[in-house]
């Protein structure tokens, strides 16, 4: 049969960008069809614009922590500037990797406008405010929607103004007061950039922590200090209802440990999760199977539909733009190439960006001791390490989860500055199977804060130096010192 494409990739975010490249690369027909502008979530609502408000949060931050120094500045924060310099940067990001003439010089075509399925191997694209409809064919298609806020469905929330991560970079005016639905990590990130930027925000989660899938004991690290910066949370708390005043603020009723509370403020953020966008694809004419998580896909990003693929956020497995561009590789490689990819599960990293980061990889401590794994806990602080310390960083800890004869690492956790970055050396370590006695033997440069994922490596070699063999050592070669006392297993060198 003759199809208008070889593929059809819809949706234009981490991972339609990402096949879309892949398949004209390999000389595919490929078209790409997107709803609103190239780049996705990431780009417009997501990465992009949180970091730059996080870096602009830490640098008042910073200027706070310069005045110890004898600095004194003049001028007030400027709040519209500092959303102005966010919107900018979203735009020079956008110029440089997602406009459409970078995809359309390779060879891409692009349709804008809305896709759904008529059948497995056709699509409808309608383009809004009453455009043309448009049929196309394709013998692969991939699914990569995305996702969007989650709005759980509390009482009055539709009668009151609320911010997602969709139109908080957006705001004109600086809100004195900030409540925050969600203590997963857009809430918590939101929050700090908020506060530090002078607005009073108060967080409120169900669950009695921050960071579900965090480490607990790192996470708790992170609320302490989120917490001495004045963030004011409600944990194990059930939002009841949210109402308006006559002044315009938002009340948010909410109860948990016993009591019940109410909450005002100039804005509420719902961070409350996100959901996969399928309901608009009508994947039921395809065929395609899913669930109120996502499109369901095998290893491969394989749907029940061979020749249709999914990736991404819409997949409801991970939603992380990482993880969106590695499965857009992994299907593309299949749809493409015939090459068998599968998923890489195993060494998933994620990091949460505040100041300190707080990231991770592998299994978590509660995970092990759930699946009955025996593991050796090995921790290096922050305060160990001579760059965190010059720079007055040392609020921190690195936490490896590993194998305790071999080393084999099975998880790791870093609370500290530059998180995000070292995470990446362990995940490294695991995909290659790098034990901690090998990431303990590579030279590391001297004064780094890499230096420290070599330092809590040789925590590996200290618990396993054990009294006897130091004894056997000291008599073969007759030293006269003392052999320390080596009981104390969490002892620290």
């Amino acid at each position: 049969m003759s199809y208008d494409y070889d593929l059809i990739v819809i949706g234009g975010g981490a991972a339609g960008l990402t096949a879309s490249g892949m398949g004209a690369n390999f000389g595919a027909k490929t078209l790409m069809i997107e709803a609103d502008r190239l780049g996705g979530d990431c780009t417009w609502t997501g990465c992009i614009p949180s970091k730059t408000l996080l870096h602009a949060a830490d640098l008042a931050a910073g200027i706070k922590k310069a005045e110890a120094f004898g600095h004194r500045s003049q001028t007030p924060l400027n709040f519209n500037s500092v959303l102005e310099h966010v919107r900018k940067v979203r735009e020079e990001v956008y110029e440089e990797a997602d406009d459409p003439e970078i995809y359309y010089e390779m060879g891409v075509d692009i349709e804008f406008g809305r896709a759904s399925f008529v059948d497995d191997h056709t699509i409808t694209i309608e383009v809004e405010n009453g455009g043309a409809r448009k049929e196309v064919t394709a013998r692969m298609i991939l699914i990569a929607t995305g996702s969007k806020a989650i709005i759980p469905p509390i009482q009055g929330l539709a009668e009151v103004e609320y911010l997602t991560n969709e139109s908080i970079f957006e705001l004109k005016e600086q809100p004195e007061r900030l409540t925050i639905i969600g203590a997963g990590p857009i809430g918590i990130e939101m929050a700090q950039a908020f506060q530090r930027l002078g607005t009073q925000v108060t967080v409120i989660d169900m669950e009695d922590r921050i960071l579900l899938n965090d480490d607990e004991e790192l996470s708790g690290m992170l609320l302490n200090r989120l917490q001495k910066e004045g963030v004011e949370f409600r944990l194990s708390a059930r939002v009841n209802e949210v109402s308006k005043t006559g002044d315009g603020s938002v009340q948010v009723h909410a109860e948990g440990n016993g009591e019940t509370v109410v909450l005002e403020s100039d804005a509420l953020l719902i961070a409350a999760g996100r959901n996969a966008n399928v309901e608009s694809l009508k994947v039921e004419n395809a065929g395609i199977e899913y669930t109120e998580k996502g499109i369901t896909v095998n290893d491969r990003c394989k749907t029940n539909v061979r020749h249709i693929y999914a990736a991404g956020d819409v997949t409801g497995r991970y939603q992380l733009t990482h993880m969106s561009e590695h499965m857009a590789k992994v299907a593309a490689s299949n749809a493409i190439l015939k090459v068998p990819m599968k998923i890489d599960k195993a060494h998933v990293p994620w990091s949460t960006y505040t100041d300190p980061e707080l990231a991770g990889i592998g299994s978590t401590e509660k995970e092990l001791k759930e699946q009955g794994v025996s593991f050796e806990t090995y921790r290096f602080p922050y305060a160990k390490v001579d760059r965190a310390i010059t720079e007055g960083e040392t609020d921190g800890m690195i936490k490896i989860l590993a194998k305790a004869w071999s080393g084999k690492i099975l998880g790791a956790t870093i609370y500290g500055k530059q998180a995000g970055d070292l995470i990446s050396e362990y995940a490294l370590a695991m995909k290659h199977g790098i034990s901690l006695r090998q990431l303990a033997d590579t030279i590391h440069p001297y004064p780094t804060y890499g230096l420290g994922v070599r330092r809590a490596a040789d925590q590996w070699y200290i618990k396993n130096q054990s009294e006897w063999m130091s004894k056997v050592v000291k008599t073969a070669f007759r030293y006269q010192g003392e052999i320390p006392d080596l009981s104390d297993k969490d002892r620290i060198v």
